[in-house]
Parts: C-alpha cells; structure tokens; sequence
C-alpha cells in the first residue's frame, strides 16, 4: 500500500490497487501513516505569481502572502521523511530554499537535497506524457533511485493556440496555459498516467529501501 496526499479528488490516483487516496476533503496535513507517501501539495503560493493574479492586485491592492499554503508543503515534507516516498513540486517553487533544500540541474539527476537523507531531482513531465514540458521538482526519501528521462527540452507551442493568437502571446501565455484554466485547470495541473506511476513505484520500494538501511 501507499498513500497518495493531497491529489483531486476522482482524479488519477483513485480506483487503483493498493493506493490510498487523500484529496481535500479527508486532509493530507492529517496523515499520521502507516504507507509510504506521494505527496501532491498545493504550489500557489510558492510559484513566481504566489502574491496572486496581477489584475487582481493591481484593482484591489490584496496580495497573497508567499508560502501560505496552511502548512500544506511542511507536512508533506514531514509525512515523505517519516514514511518514505516522494514529493513533486514545480521547478521554480520557493518551497524549496524556504525548506533549505538543494536545487538540482535543470536537466536532471539526483543529488543530495539535504543532510538527512533526502535526495532530489528535476524532471519534466512532458517526457512522460503531459502536453507541456512541465519541468518538475521531485524529493525522494527512503526509496530506491531510478534513472529518470531526464533532459531539457526546448519549448513547444500549440498550433492551434499560436493560429489563433499568435506566436508572442502564445509565449506569454505559456505551454501550460495553451489548455484548461478558469474553472478547470486539470489539463494543466493533472498528473500523467505514467509520471505518476512512476512516482508509486518510487513510493512502493520505500519499505524496502528503509529495511536496508537499518
């Protein structure tokens, strides 16, 4: 068995053996164990825009505060260190020099996120079957490291999105934004079936990778 926290609900994770699912109604801050997690905590706040939506600030003066997230990130960290697994965040988070964890190669490969036993990764999820490249942080603790599809790929635009609107705006907008947004960003920030059971499969070798250990 393993955990999956802080996940959509009726979303990848469900329906699948041997995966307990976690979304916003049972509260992932609440997991006291005993699975190996994959954790999926919330990333507004820790992004470039964590102060909110520019139009927004700029008519009402409101700006988000960076990293609060209710204790999301902290007690996925906390969860991923005392059960073993994973976490994944978006390249770029602040979580990560707020939480003093090394920042790996844009193009990959593990290396040491901490002194106590935590190691990390950058790996885009478009190699594993998202529409945009996605680069995406991962922190592993407790489980056996694979070699990933690591890489950097050079960015690719919709057509559809750029003959509509153009090469530049599509630019601004982005590869992640060329789909979903407004109510119903899943495209955007949903999970690809084999990133994620990727991500499993490094949660499912914690017990043991744990076990050699001790």
């Amino acid at each position: 068995m393993i955990s999956a926290l802080y996940v959509q609900k009726n979303g990848s994770y469900y329906g699948l053996d041997g995966v307990d699912p976690w979304d916003e109604e049972r509260d992932a801050r609440q997991y006291a164990g005993p699975w190996p997690v994959v954790a999926h905590p919330p990333c507004q706040r820790w992004g470039k825009m964590w102060f909110g939506q520019p139009l927004t600030v700029k008519t009402t003066g409101a700006r988000k505060k960076l990293g609060d997230d209710a204790g999301c990130f902290a007690a996925a960290l906390s969860a991923v260190r005392t059960y073993g697994g994973v976490l994944e965040h978006p390249w770029g988070s602040l979580a990560w020099p707020h939480f003093d964890l090394n920042t790996p190669d844009r193009a990959g490969g593990w290396i040491m996120a901490d002194f106590l036993g935590g190691w990390t990764c950058c790996v885009e999820q478009g190699r594993y079957g998202h529409y945009a490249r996605k680069p995406t942080l991962i922190y592993a603790f407790g489980v056996e490291l694979p070699s990933l599809a690591w890489g950097y790929s050079e960015p690719s635009f919709d057509p559809a999105v750029v003959a509509r609107m153009g090469l530049q705006r599509a630019k601004r907008l982005g590869e992640v934004g060329a789909r979903g947004g407004g109510t119903d960003s899943s495209p955007r920030i949903g999970t690809p079936a084999p990133f994620r059971d990727l991500l499993i499969s490094m949660a499912r070798s914690a017990s043991l990778a744990l076990e050699a250990a001790e």
